[in-house]
């Protein structure tokens, strides 16, 4: 299984990074992760015209990389547990999360994915929401794969 979380951020912040890095850790007992933090000229221009124009470019951004099965972490996505979310990993061999930039994702995007999702109704910072998705992406594997973290 290969895992691929991409996002649209213009910095890290370590004490975060170091977390993350442990989760990865974690991960790497069961599936190979790549993290992808996309940010370009184009992005940082668009993001100061206004919504329409970086939505547009996070599209432009992320459509060459949607390749297997794509995941979209959006407010407006549909909730689920822990136990559902474990479901994501039972079938697919090549899963891509995607982490929307300041303004989220628009229609179309999210109309190119297979999944649309919502960590928490609570809006997070970049940093956070890829930390809480690391975290559930664990505990997903866990579930699948009977491991006692989850309990």
């Amino acid at each position: 299984m290969n895992i691929k979380i991409f996002s649209i951020e213009k910095s890290s912040n370590k004490s975060i990074d170091t977390i993350n890095e442990e989760y990865k850790k974690m991960i790497s007992r069961f599936s190979s992760l790549e993290d992808i933090t996309l940010f370009n000229k184009q992005i940082a221009q668009a993001q100061t015209i206004g919504e329409k124009e970086a939505r547009e470019s996070y599209l432009r951004a992320y459509e060459p990389h949607l390749k297997g099965y794509n995941i979209a972490l959006d407010v407006e996505g549909r909730e689920c547990d822990s136990f559902e979310f474990s479901k994501i990993f039972d079938n697919e061999v090549n899963i891509n999360f995607f982490i929307g930039g300041a303004y989220g994702f628009n229609e179309e995007f999210l109309g190119k994915t297979q999944k649309v999702i919502s960590l928490s109704k609570l809006t997070y910072a970049h940093k956070i929401a890829k930390l809480v998705l690391y975290e559930q992406i664990y505990r997903g594997l866990c579930i699948r794969n009977n491991h006692p973290y989850h309990k």
